[in-house]
């Protein structure tokens, strides 16, 4: 089985991974500023915030409807010790990265 890790660094107790889930067709990296829009089928989702160490931020985590969840990521970003956020569906699955824009 593959899995992936979502993080840069080096392995940590807080840097999760899962399972990876293949397109049959390549793709392009989704690169735009909002959310996309079947992210709204999310339901509930978990969204966090980590650090710039890849920590999690625990007092940012939060079980969000889709349809919550870009003004959800866009308060987490607003905590000064947040440096990105991670959704993951309902079951765990990573699904995304946000960063703050530019």
């Amino acid at each position: 089985m593959l899995n992936y890790r979502p993080f840069a660094g080096a392995p940590q107790p807080y840097a999760e991974s899962g399972p990876i889930f293949l397109h049959q067709a390549q793709c392009p990296r989704y690169d735009r500023a909002e959310l996309p829009a079947w992210f709204a089928g999310l339901d509930p989702a978990a969204i966090r915030g980590y650090g710039a160490n890849d920590w999690i931020r625990y007092e940012t985590g939060q079980i969000v409807r889709g349809p919550e969840l870009a003004d959800a990521a866009r308060s987490i970003l607003t905590h000064e010790s947040v440096a990105y956020v991670h959704i993951r569906s309902k079951f765990g699955c990573f699904q995304c990265r946000v960063d703050r824009d530019g």
